[in-house]
This record gives C-alpha cells, sequence and structure tokens, in this order.
C-alpha cells in the first residue's frame, strides 16, 4: 500500500501551456493538464482465472513424533481455484477468488500417536485488491509480456470433515459447540496477500504462477494450542481469460489545446481570404461603369468552422456548442441559404461499419441541437456521414468531427 501511494505522489499531474496569436495580434493563453488519463466503459477488462496448486497449513506445534513445525511432503495438498474480477485501470484491479481442497497437519492434541497429525477439507472465498505494480512504475505499456502483480484481500473459510491420520473421530479437536461437542464446521474471516507473476500468451490469454499465504483465527482447524495465529501457505499455477482483452482509452487536456490552435489558425486564414476577396470585388466594382447590381443580401458570411467530438461519443462537448450557435446564428442572418452537415469518425478506432453509423449520430446531433434548440428549419440542413472512409485530416484524432459546409451547386 505504501508503493502505491508512492506511485500516486510520483505520477502527480503536470501543466502546460500552449501559446497563440489571432489575427487581432492578441495573445491567447491556454493552461491545460498534461497527466494522460485512462478510461474504460464498465463491459471491458474483466477477465476469469483457473488455477491448481499445492498448500500446506502451519497450526500447532507438532505431534509426538514431530515436536515442532516444519514444512513437510506429507502435510502438502492439492488445492483449487477459480475466480473472476476486473481492471478498473491499467494500475488497478479487483477480483473474487474461491480455493478448496483438503488440509493436514500436526496435532499435539493426540500425544498418544506417534504419526499425530489430522486432515480436514475447507474452502475459502477472498475478494481480493490488486496492483499491477510494472504500470505503475514503469509507465503503461498493453504489450508488457511480463508482470509483478501484489494482492491482498479479505475473505471467509469454512472448514469441515475433521479426522485423524487413521481416519477416525474426533481429530484432537477443542473447540467445541454450546452442546460441548465439537465443531462439525469451523468458520473463519481470513486475511491474505500474495505475488502473482503474470506471463502474456497473447491479448486474451495469460499464464500465471502465484505465491499465497492467508492469516486465520487459532480455531480454524477446531483446536486451539500455541500461537494465536493460524497460516496457510500455498503455490498456484494457472491460465487468466480476458475477455475482450485489455482496452483502455486516453484522454490528455493538452492535446485539445494544440487542436484548437491549429482551429484558430484556420479561422484567421480564412478571414484573411474573406478580406483579401471583398477588396478585390471593390475594385472591380469601381471600374465597370454599369448601374450598381442587385447583390444577394448575405449577412456575416461564415466561416466553415467544425464541431469536434471525443472518442466513441455523439455528444455535443460544452467547448463546442458555441460552433453551433454561431452557425445557427448566421443561418437566422440569411434565411436563404442552406447548410451541409458532414460527419466523419477516426480510421484507428473501431471498424468501418461502425465509424459509418457513428459519423451519422454525430452529423444528426449536430442538426438536431440546431433544430430543436435555436429553433432552424430542418429542410435547410444536409447531413451526409463519411464514418472513418474518408479522413478530413492527416492527425488521427482530429477526424472525430462534424465540419459545415456550403451545398455544391447544381
Amino acid at each position: 500500500m505504501a508503493l502505491v501511494a508512492g506511485t500516486a505522489a510520483y505520477c502527480a499531474p503536470a501543466n502546460a501551456q500552449d501559446v497563440f496569436v489571432d489575427e487581432a495580434t492578441t495573445v491567447t493563453e491556454f493552461t491545460c493538464d498534461n497527466t494522460t488519463r485512462y478510461f474504460s466503459n464498465w463491459r471491458n477488462n474483466w477477465f476469469i482465472e483457473v488455477e491448481a496448486g499445492i498448500n500446506q497449513p502451519f497450526v500447532e506445534r507438532g505431534n509426538a513424533k514431530t515436536p515442532g513445525d516444519n514444512v513437510s511432503r506429507h502435510k502438502m495438498t492439492l488445492t483449487y481455484g477459480v475466480g473472476f474480477g476486473r481492471w478498473v485501470s491499467p494500475y488497478i484491479g479487483f477480483r473474487v477468488k474461491a480455493l478448496g481442497g483438503a488440509l493436514h497437519w500436526d496435532n499435539p492434541m493426540q500425544p498418544d500417536l506417534a504419526n499425530g497429525w489430522s486432515r480436514a477439507k475447507h474452502v475459502n472465498l477472498q475478494a481480493e485488491f490488486m496492483w499491477d505494480m510494472f504500470n505503475s512504475l514503469g509507465g503503461v505499456n498493453d504489450n508488457r509480456v511480463f508482470s509483478i502483480i501484489p494482492f491482498a484481500g479479505l475473505g471467509g473459510d469454512a472448514t469441515w470433515d475433521f479426522r485423524n491420520a487413521q481416519g477416525g473421530e474426533p481429530a484432537g479437536t477443542n473447540v467445541y459447540n454450546r452442546h460441548n461437542k465439537a465443531k462439525s464446521v469451523a468458520w473463519s474471516l481470513p486475511v491474505s496477500a500474495g505475488l502473482q507473476f503474470r506471463f502474456r500468451l497473447c491479448e486474451y490469454v495469460d499464464f500465471f504462477a502465484e505465491a499465497r499465504a492467508s492469516f486465520y483465527a487459532d480455531t480454524w482447524n477446531n483446536s486451539v494450542h500455541g500461537n494465536s495465529i493460524d497460516a496457510n501457505v500455498a503455490v498456484l499455477g494457472g491460465f487468466n481469460f480476458n475477455i475482450g482483452g485489455r482496452n483502455f482509452g486516453t484522454f490528455n487536456q493538452c492535446a485539445y489545446v494544440s487542436q484548437i490552435a491549429a482551429l484558430n489558425g484556420q479561422v484567421n486564414d480564412l478571414r484573411a481570404q474573406l478580406l483579401a476577396c471583398g477588396e478585390e470585388v471593390a475594385a472591380l466594382q469601381a471600374q465597370l461603369p454599369c448601374p450598381e447590381p442587385v447583390q444577394k443580401d448575405c449577412v456575416n458570411a461564415p466561416l466553415m468552422t467544425t464541431v469536434r467530438f471525443t472518442i466513441n461519443s455523439d455528444k455535443i462537448m460544452p467547448t463546442e456548442e458555441v460552433n453551433v450557435y454561431n452557425m445557427a446564428e448566421w443561418l437566422k442572418a440569411n434565411p436563404e441559404e442552406k447548410v451541409v452537415i458532414c460527419g466523419y469518425a477516426d480510421k484507428d478506432t473501431g471498424t468501418s461499419e461502425y465509424n459509418m453509423a457513428l459519423s451519422e449520430k454525430r452529423a444528426n446531433a449536430v442538426a438536431d441541437a440546431l433544430v430543436n434548440t435555436y429553433g432552424i428549419s430542418r429542410d435547410r440542413l444536409t447531413i451526409k456521414y463519411d464514418g472513418s472512409d474518408v479522413q478530413p485530416y492527416s492527425t488521427n484524432d482530429w477526424n472525430r468531427i462534424v465540419i459545415f459546409a456550403a451545398p455544391e451547386l447544381p
């Protein structure tokens, strides 16, 4: 947990600034958070684990033949596990894991038996917090082959079928119920911790080896003797199946500041072009001796502006609503004019069919805002959508966009 806190401090947000100058030579300064943030849909990044291994309990201190705790292959038994969980970010995840199998341990409550060990069966259900240490300390890398994942959790355990080595009952227990009989099932609340070593086989499957220890109250095996804390140590191996793979989107405010600066440069260029065209028209009119022409009243001809969207979204962001407002004001000032609304999607995200539908939703969202919010007649709007088949900009992220354009002349 201390390492997690240190990582959070290490990854504190940094500020960056971007400056550009508009046509009026005024300087606009943007301050942004330069931290790359990760997000995903709640349906993504789930996983299922299956595993098997061995465990050995460390409980009472020996018997008539073996006077102390020791690691013994005779007390090692098979254990099996299954779990499911989700990575809520590239750094943090959670899982629910069930483990179960047989237990063998030395029992000092049977000093008359030279082979005085006992046995039982148990099942353990844990809710565990997981931390991807390599992503936190070494940077997020979706293609990393090897990772170390510390984990810790709390759960419940049921132990039953207590017997001695010869299969008889009782099994050296000294924990009794209200009827002064040995409990048939011992319930406890263990705390678990350990390390998982994960090896990526492909996008959807990982192999892992896991070492874990669970700590119990002394009544875990129905025998209170010696140390007040019992433990069970396990080593397991298994496979992790990633449902849908691991997919996290990214967002960085400063990337959008750069886009705003680029769009402002386009606006300045269009203003300069309009000014040059006006001066040229005025000069040509001054040369003509013909009567004053009847001109079409076109108030404040609009810049062919854009409305940008975030990844996989057709919702107009608050920062983009001003562009919809400006187009609505121009259409109100020029009631005979019409406009084409064309939606796009970036080609690096989603399939061509999905992006075609998404670009249609984006174009309709802008049209609905003009109609429902600003009262523009829908017959003045032409909806087009090119999905990701057409990319107006060479920068991929810029193509999550709706562009206003003048209707083509017949």
